[in-house]
């Protein structure tokens, strides 16, 4: 059963917990309500000890247009002490995604523009409908897409990236998977079945893996590569203490 706040939806049923942007009649804008939904429904999902996995996705024909124009004539007209207050709420969006122990997989069909291309890119997947556009429009206002660098960056050349938040061009699906922006791309007609159907692994094996995985992943993002192998003595350390880990080597074991 989906609960929540009229804005942001969460269902929660064999091990997928679902989160739906429900501002369909505006492209699932970002505003405050919305972002502190969102955030609201991460956090119930990982507090939740059935979920295995997050789907994020948008009601309607477009997953998030960014900014709506409510939140964009505030910020014209904030001052200084209120535009941190207002972009610091979008930095902890970002940072609790990553730091949630459930991987979080966008979903994305038609638009992900803006912030809601930076909120798609801030997930630990991407799938994309094959008629799936994105892309950084901001600067056609003299706007920064200046957090969703932080992903750009770790995903595509200097280049490509600085041409992407330069340029504020719609990209393809195809073009972003080419660019390891996505995933997998999928059928337009059978998403749902097919976003499903990804999942299934996910949901097989290990959790506390999936989990330590995730963690590690992002700890060595800025690192030495001796630092990074000392996060991993420590991660490796961790997984073999687990339940899962015990009994996937018995198992093993029993196979052998």
């Amino acid at each position: 059963m989906a609960e929540g706040n009229s804005t942001v939806l969460l269902d929660v049923a064999d091990g997928i917990a679902r989160i739906t942007l429900n501002r369909p009649d505006k492209r699932n804008a970002l505003n405050d309500e919305l972002i502190a939904a969102l955030k609201n429904a991460l956090k119930r999902a990982n507090d939740d000890g059935s979920a295995r996995a997050v789907i994020l996705s948008g009601a309607g024909e477009d997953f998030c247009s960014g900014a709506d124009l409510s939140a964009l004539q505030r910020i014209s007209n904030a001052s200084v002490a209120e535009n941190l207050d207002d972009a610091r709420s979008l930095m902890e969006l970002f940072i609790l995604i990553r730091s949630i122990r459930l991987p979080v997989i966008a979903a994305v069909q038609g638009r992900a523009l803006a912030g809601g291309c930076g909120l798609a890119l801030g997930c630990d997947m991407v799938l994309a409908s094959r008629s799936a556009r994105f892309g950084f429009p901001e600067v056609k206002i003299g706007f920064v897409p200046a957090m969703v660098l932080a992903v750009l960056r770790r995903n595509v050349s200097e280049r490509k990236a600085f041409e992407l938040m330069s340029i504020g061009d719609q990209i393809s699906a195809d073009e972003a998977e080419r660019l390891g922006l996505v995933n997998r791309i999928l059928d337009d007609e059978a998403f749902a079945d097919e976003v499903d159907a990804f999942l299934q692994p996910i949901l097989r094996v290990s959790a506390s893996a999936i989990s330590l995985s995730k963690r590690l992943l992002y700890q060595t993002d800025a690192v030495s590569f001796e630092d990074a192998v000392r996060c991993g003595v420590d991660i490796n350390v961790t997984a073999r203490l687990t339940e899962d880990c015990r009994k996937g080597i018995e198992r093993f074991l029993k196979k052998r």
